[in-house]
């Protein structure tokens, strides 16, 4: 099943948010419910609203830079994504070549309901590319809106996987930097070896992290899992120190400004988030005045 996904949106969490909120105010069967229902309803749109406007104005005001003569800090790029060289980018589930994944997996309950068992998003390195040059994608904290959007089931088990494929319209906006010379000689094994040795002195938040089960223990399992994770950091790490002097990056913004990566036009793009704007703003004002009156 083919969709669009956004990482961490204020419309999708709200229209959860509202809908648990009718449906308490529903099962309550009591009138005097809907005012502090209506109340809640407007407190939630009424940070969404914030939430995508300022996503609006970010992606209106800020005008579309080129690789080539971008100034150093927060920067609009738009052109094309590709991979780098070297081994491919795979997406966890269905082994498809990328530039970026995330997947999510769960399994049906004697209860027919479905329950969380694992999920996962790629930090890899990939490149956007316009008609001046190429910039070097850090996706790790961003905020990603793709079409791609697949949904399958294996017995008790729905996998849904999102992917950002090579090849495709890239809009971007974050923190741009030009790297400096850094070393490249590296190990890799090593490396992982000894940030496993530190994660292991915090005993606590290695089993928070990796104690699915809540059993107390890190088993076989849940240990391969935590090797992998340190491999990824490492290979992150060492993507780092790789980049040779003079080569674009584009990352999370250390002021906490939006870091957003989407395969849409920045055009349709900020149209969405007008719309959705004022659609919270509506319903922020029409349930806040009409939960007053209930009152």
């Amino acid at each position: 099943m083919a969709g669009a996904f956004k990482l961490y949106t204020s419309e999708w969490l709200t229209g959860g948010a509202h809908f648990i909120i009718i449906a308490v105010a529903v099962q309550a069967e009591d009138v005097a419910v809907w005012p502090y229902a209506l109340a809640a309803m407007s407190i939630v749109s009424f940070f969404a609203w914030i939430a995508t406007y300022r996503r609006y104005r970010q992606i209106h005001d800020l005008p579309t830079s080129r690789i080539a003569s971008a100034a150093q800090g927060y920067v609009e790029l738009f052109g094309r994504s590709e991979l780098l060289p070297g081994e491919p980018i795979v997406s966890k589930l269905s082994s498809v070549p990328c530039c970026w994944y995330r997947y999510y997996i769960e399994r049906r309950t004697s209860s027919d309901k479905w329950e969380y068992v694992d999920s996962g998003v790629s930090d890899d390195y990939f490149l956007l590319i316009d008609d001046t040059g190429q910039c070097v994608i850090s996706p790790g904290g961003a905020e990603v809106l793709t079409k791609r959007k697949e949904t399958w089931s294996q017995g008790n088990y729905r996998h849904t996987e999102w992917l950002l494929p090579a090849k495709s319209v890239l809009y971007a906006l974050g923190e741009f930097r030009t790297a400096s010379a850094a070393i490249t000689e590296l190990d890799e094994r090593a490396d992982v070896s000894h940030l496993l040795a530190e994660w292991k002195k915090d005993k606590d938040r290695l089993l928070a992290r990796f104690d699915h089960n809540r059993d107390g223990a890190i088993d076989m399992k849940e240990w391969e899992r935590a090797r992998q994770e340190a491999q990824r950091e490492v290979r992150r790490r060492h993507q780092d120190v790789r980049i040779q002097d003079g080569v674009h990056i584009l990352e999370k913004p250390r002021d906490g400004r939006l870091f957003l990566l989407a395969t849409e036009l920045p055009d349709k793009l900020g149209r969405r988030f007008a719309f959705w704007s004022w659609a919270h703003l509506v319903i922020f004002i029409g349930a806040g005045c009409v939960g007053l009156f209930m009152l």
